[in-house]
């Protein structure tokens, strides 16, 4: 017997069982006469088209106790929501912000992929952090002269200062020499963020413009310029990072992630955390709050800000088939916490290790489920630089990011998340499920 349509999916879920007249007319009337209501609620409630969808799905889903029936009504749903104009990045503000932050970033992978080629791979020992010092330094001026060039007025929160420059005459001549002449192959998009940086001086300047206390008040940029130093240098994953908030609010966000897969239809695998390659790869995650998430292929970011694909978190009905992602340093996160929460949830898939943002890019376009950043001491403080941008993605695209205490990150209290910690992120309808087991697991430490 042939599969109905999927154009009679939606009425025949809705007609009348011959069983029930009565109450399937009812049911239908309900749905009918509050659906447009639920999703202007939630859309307001949750301003990402993704995590509207998701609540929506996961509303109805209790609502009506026939999910068999309703689970096609719910797929078709969670597509169109997808290929809506709101998911694709129509912009009525933050439109500038959007292309600069993701041309800055694209200059920015420039330069770290020729630090890597030139000065890491197989030329200096692992343990050997020059590479990591030229790059984040070379990265962090080439963002900040986008930035000053465009919004001079914006404040800036950046990890590096340049008093280790003007110490090492050497270090900031090898960082020139990089800087002078990294260039986007656009003419039009090199000019919209001011062209090469003037001079040596110029450079040291600029990276000090990192400065500021951050805070609640005002537009304020946050800048990582290699995150995921170790995973830069063993040829795994590192992310150049930018975020903007507007009264410690997340509004802008952008990811480069040189060495992950174009696709975004490719799974995590184990072996993602190490000796990878750009040839082939590297790929740009961005959004805007209230406007989804999108990735597009790194080398392909050009001034049309629209260009890419939506993003949207995996759809998980059952979460002993989800996968974690985890840092690859136990001095990051607690892997043996994180064992025994997978162990709760019954995941038996072995947890992805892998370094920087990367994983709030990963989780966010469905290549990896759930990313826990556990505690492994009292008094660290997370930097807001290696969160802002995944959060708003990872928000974005449907998922929901809480610290362990189930806190939404707060990025107005300075340059740190002084009031969370720990990170929990996972799809908007199984993230309670998720920080319900942390907490059980952590309970001694909270």
């Amino acid at each position: 017997m042939s599969s109905p349509s999927p154009h009679k999916l939606l009425p025949s879920a809705c007609s009348p069982s011959p069983a029930s007249p009565s109450s399937s007319r009812k049911l239908r009337l309900i749905l009918f006469l509050f659906l447009p209501a639920i999703v202007l609620i939630l859309s307001l409630l949750f301003p990402s088209t993704g995590a509207a969808t998701a609540s929506l799905s996961l509303f109805i889903g209790r609502l009506v106790h026939q999910p068999g029936q309703l689970s096609s009504i719910l797929r078709q749903t969670r597509f169109f929501s997808q290929h809506t104009p709101a998911a694709t990045m129509r912009l009525d503000k933050y439109e500038k912000e959007l292309q600069i932050a993701q041309l800055a970033v694209q200059r920015a992978s420039i330069l770290t992929k020729r630090v890597f080629h030139e000065k890491a791979k197989g030329t200096v020992d692992k343990n050997d952090k020059s590479p990591v010092t030229i790059g984040d330094f070379g990265a962090q001026a080439l963002i900040i002269a986008a930035l000053q060039h465009n919004f001079p007025g914006d404040a800036i929160v950046a990890e590096e200062e340049s008093a280790k420059l003007k110490e090492d005459a050497n270090l900031k001549s090898t960082i020139w020499d990089l800087v002078k002449d990294i260039k986007l192959d656009d003419a039009a998009a090199e000019e919209l963020l001011g062209g090469p940086i003037k001079d040596v001086d110029a450079m040291v300047e600029l990276i000090d413009k990192g400065n500021s206390p951050g805070g609640s008040q005002g537009r304020i940029w946050a800048i990582d310029p290699i995150d995921g130093t170790k995973g830069f240098l063993r040829g795994g994953q590192y992310a150049v990072c930018l975020a903007l908030m507007v009264d410690g609010d997340v509004k802008v966000g952008a990811l480069g992630c040189p060495n992950l897969p174009i696709d975004d239809s490719a799974r995590l695998t184990t072996g993602i955390g190490e000796n990878q390659t750009d040839e082939g790869h590297g790929v740009l995650f961005s959004a805007v709050q209230g406007h989804g998430a999108m990735s597009r292929a790194l080398a392909t970011v050009n001034l049309d800000v629209e260009a890419g694909t939506p993003i949207s978190m995996r759809a998980i009905d059952d979460l002993t088939k989800a996968n974690f992602c985890e840092s690859v340093e136990a001095g990051h996160s607690s892997h043996g916490d994180q064992a025994a929460i997978s162990q709760k949830l019954g995941i038996t898939a072995p947890s992805v290790r892998m370094d920087s943002q990367a994983k709030y890019g990963s989780i966010a376009r469905g290549a990896g489920d759930i990313y826990l950043r556990l505690p492994v001491s009292a008094t660290y403080q997370e930097k807001i630089w290696d969160h802002a941008a995944g959060d708003l993605i990872v928000r974005e695209s449907g998922g929901q990011v809480t610290d362990i205490h189930g806190k939404r990150l707060d990025f107005s209290i300075g340059r740190t998340l002084a009031g969370n910690k720990g990170v929990v992120a996972a799809p908007l309808a199984v993230h309670g499920k998720v920080l319900e087991v942390v907490q059980e697991v952590l309970s001694a430490k909270l």
